[in-house]
């Protein structure tokens, strides 16, 4: 039996009761982590006081905010990862952060094994875990949604009532939410019917798009090496500067996502993401390696992307395969550096300016008059060996047909040529 657990910590309704419940189980000490990445202030203001008074021996907050936007956001945004088409990956990149530094305190204070509020049809279950087993090995995890007898948040607040551990969370109103400073995701309630229109007080940090200002608004986004830098030609530093962003566009209804995503555990399920900032820092970067990066690199970041966004969704952070793939886009992004502009409009965006010392793009170049370094008549013979596999597939069907006496090569079968199945 363990005598020391580890436990991450938000305050919420689940890792509330968790407190308690790994007393009454394991007549262990409970010492708890909470990390501050850049949700509401609300959320962790008196959350030691909570822990302590759930019963835990000490709360432990950590502010990763910096470490958060610096070494996990801007990488994953670097990368153009976005999953399932939608969705960018805000919890998903939070959870190796925070399991990592549940991991240094455990062996700071001699814990014998650590524990999590995540549910056995989730994520995040996964995320952590992974994370602990590239970190601690040695030490057992308890997952007490895996082994108790609490089948639901209903239960969850009935157990909480019972013990009088105050929580937020309301049988009216019971979403299951997530904040943190990339995004604010919402599950549960409602929200299980995917033919359901999300409730307008859902939303938290993107206006109604139809109370939004009724006149656009301009925002200038920096990039240095493929890293936000500034905002309106002000340099500052990463949290702040996302902080502005999901200010701006917050206000004008920009960042809202609604998705039936793949989890990792095999099912489906309906999520509500507000990304003000994150919209439009993917918006902006995405637009300057288009004026920047050649086809083929754009092709080959094409292909990474995608895989680079099932490994951060699946919580496979701490690999070599991520570290490959930072390596190589890092390669890319040497020459992302300039400005977009962006302008918001009711819950829309729009490219409306973009430039960059390194760009591709060249008026000389593109202009129909005659210039040094393309020649228009240099087009013929590229066009004429660009042709050349048609060219010479033609004229082997010609050989061919004339052999044949004039007869023409037979048709492919296609669908339409295929007998019919009855049904008897």
């Amino acid at each position: 039996m363990p005598r020391t657990v580890v436990l991450a910590y938000s305050g919420g309704l689940d890792t509330s009761i968790i407190v308690p419940w790994l007393r009454e189980h394991y007549d262990a000490r409970v010492i708890c982590v909470a990390a501050n990445i850049g949700q509401d202030p609300g959320e962790l203001r008196g959350v030691r006081e909570k822990a302590l008074a759930s019963g835990a021996e000490e709360c432990y907050v950590e502010d990763l905010r910096r470490e958060f936007v610096e070494d996990f956001i801007f990488p994953t945004l670097r990368a153009g990862a976005i999953y399932n088409r939608k969705y960018l990956l805000g919890t998903s990149m939070g959870r190796p952060l925070i399991a990592r530094r549940q991991v240094e305190v455990a062996h700071r204070v001699g814990a014998d094994a650590l524990a999590h509020g995540c549910t056995g049809k989730g994520n995040d279950q996964v995320r952590f875990e992974l994370t602990y087993a590239s970190f601690a090995p040695e030490l057992p995890v308890i997952a007490p949604w895996r082994e108790w007898d609490i089948r639901s948040r209903e239960d969850a607040i009935a157990y909480a009532h019972a013990r009088g551990i105050p929580v937020a969370a309301t049988r009216e109103k019971i979403y299951s939410r997530d904040a943190n400073i990339w995004h604010l995701s919402h599950e549960g309630g409602i929200l299980e019917d995917p033919n359901a229109a999300p409730p307008d007080d859902l939303f938290m940090l993107t206006t109604d798009p139809r109370r939004a200002p009724d006149e656009p608004e301009d925002v200038v986004i920096g990039f240095q090496a493929g890293t936000p830098v500034s905002v309106n030609g002000t340099a500052l530093p990463a949290v702040d500067l996302l902080t502005l962003l999901n200010t701006i566009a917050g206000r004008h209804g920009v960042g809202r996502i609604d998705l039936v995503e793949d989890r990792l555990v095999g099912m489906k399920s309906r999520g509500v993401y507000e990304t003000p900032g994150g919209t439009l820092l993917y918006a902006a970067h995405s637009e300057l390696e288009q004026l920047v990066l050649d086809r083929r690199t754009l092709a080959a970041k094409d292909v990474v992307a995608p895989r680079y966004a099932d490994l951060v969704y699946e919580g496979r952070w701490w690999t070599t395969e991520r570290e490959a793939y930072d390596a190589f886009v890092n390669v890319t992004q040497q020459r992302i550096t300039g400005t977009v502009t962006l302008r918001l409009y009711k819950g829309s965006l729009s490219v409306v300016g973009r430039q960059s010392a390194h760009a591709l793009y060249d008026e000389r170049f593109v202009t129909f008059g005659e210039d040094d370094v393309y020649q228009q008549s240099d087009a013929g013979g590229f066009i004429r060996l660009f042709a050349l596999p048609a060219r010479v597939r033609a004229l082997k069907d010609q050989e061919l047909q004339a052999d044949r006496g004039g007869q023409t090569l037979p048709k492919a079968a296609g669908p339409a040529d295929e007998p019919s199945l009855a049904i008897a």
